[in-house]
């Protein structure tokens, strides 16, 4: 499979950028990364890599994405935090043509593994209505009711992945991811997710003296954050598995919002005071991964700890931050 390339549809996205690097740097076959975005908008570019940059929604740019390609990870997706995805329930679904053409490609092209990036927003609301909720195990997809829009597509996706298995012979993997975050991801601009997004508050509050931050719901609203390093263990693990249906890959360390607020006051050596939105978009009460069927298959489970993956998080969006405002106190 060396000879044949490794395609990376959303390469230029927040965890399509991590796995082209790691890809590159340990494997030996061809890299193409794939992205919507025009390149100089990519979060990583990693050198030694084939980048381009098209529409996946179109059949013919999937073609010929996917020439000469042995595996295909999907990543490819419009969608980002909770303010994005509960706005924008039409723009969430156009992406099931991305993974539909692709799949309809790897058809034609003989594509020996192909891996689908799913999420826990398939998971019925009504298991999920409670903070102290119990872990959400894979079964509880159905009887289906996932997020609207962003949890349709990725359900209706899941299946289209199975019965193109089943039908056509392709070796399809999925993972349902829980809230990646880490380096080199949104941390403003309306996609940003949770733990970005409070680094980023609690950053600017520090640097501007006002400790003052907002927080969309009460603070009660429950969640299990994955650190990038383990999607990337898991993911790679799934794709090259016997795994056949949708996997939980996340973290079950569960966590309140304001637990997630004391962590980054902790890591930035402040206090804020909390400004609760409660007319702001927080998605439901209670999320969490049951991580049974995964230590069963891969005798693993996402592993970094919810403060030390902040503590990198933060750190870069600090860095970020401040390489942003010293070139205007310069010009001023």
């Amino acid at each position: 499979m060396s000879s044949k390339a490794i395609v990376v549809c959303g390469g230029g996205g927040f965890i399509g950028g991590h796995l082209v690097n790691w890809l590159k740097s340990n494997t030996d076959a061809p890299i193409r990364a794939v992205d919507i975005k025009p390149v100089s908008e990519w979060y990583q570019v990693t050198p030694g890599v084939e980048n381009l940059s098209m529409d996946l929604q179109r059949l013919e740019n999937c073609q010929r994405a996917l020439r000469n390609a042995g595996t295909v990870y999907n990543l490819a997706a419009d969608m980002g935090g909770m303010g994005f995805i509960e706005n924008n329930k039409a723009l969430c679904m156009l992406s099931v043509l991305i993974n539909t053409h692709l799949l309809m490609a790897a058809r034609e092209a003989g594509i020996e593994r192909f891996f689908f990036a799913s999420s826990a927003c398939v998971y019925n609301a009504d298991k999920q209505r409670n903070p102290k909720v119990v872990a959400l195990k894979e079964e509880d997809a159905y009887p289906a009711m996932p997020e609207d829009g962003y949890g349709w597509e990725k359900l209706f996706s899941e299946r289209m992945c199975r019965h193109y298995r089943e039908d056509f012979g392709i070796a399809t993997r999925s993972a349902r991811y829980h809230n990646v975050y880490g380096p080199y991801g949104t941390y403003d601009g309306g996609r940003e997710k949770a733990p970005a997004a409070i680094c980023r508050k609690i950053i600017e509050a520090k640097m501007s003296g006002r400790h003052l931050i907002d927080i969309w719901g009460d603070g009660t609203q429950t969640r299990s954050f994955m650190y990038i390093s383990d999607c990337l263990r898991g993911t790679l693990a799934i794709t090259a598995s016997d795994i056949l249906e949708s996997i939980n890959l996340g973290s079950s360390e569960l966590v309140t919002i304001n637990q997630l607020v004391d962590i980054v006051e902790e890591i930035a050596g402040i206090k804020v005071k909390r400004e609760y939105k409660l007319d702001a978009p927080k998605g439901v009460n209670g999320r969490n991964s049951d991580n049974t069927r995964i230590q069963q298959y891969l005798g693993w489970e996402p592993s970094v700890t919810l403060r030390d993956g902040m503590e990198q998080t933060y750190r870069w969006i600090y860095d970020e931050i401040s390489a942003r405002v010293r070139p205007r106190a310069k010009a001023s």
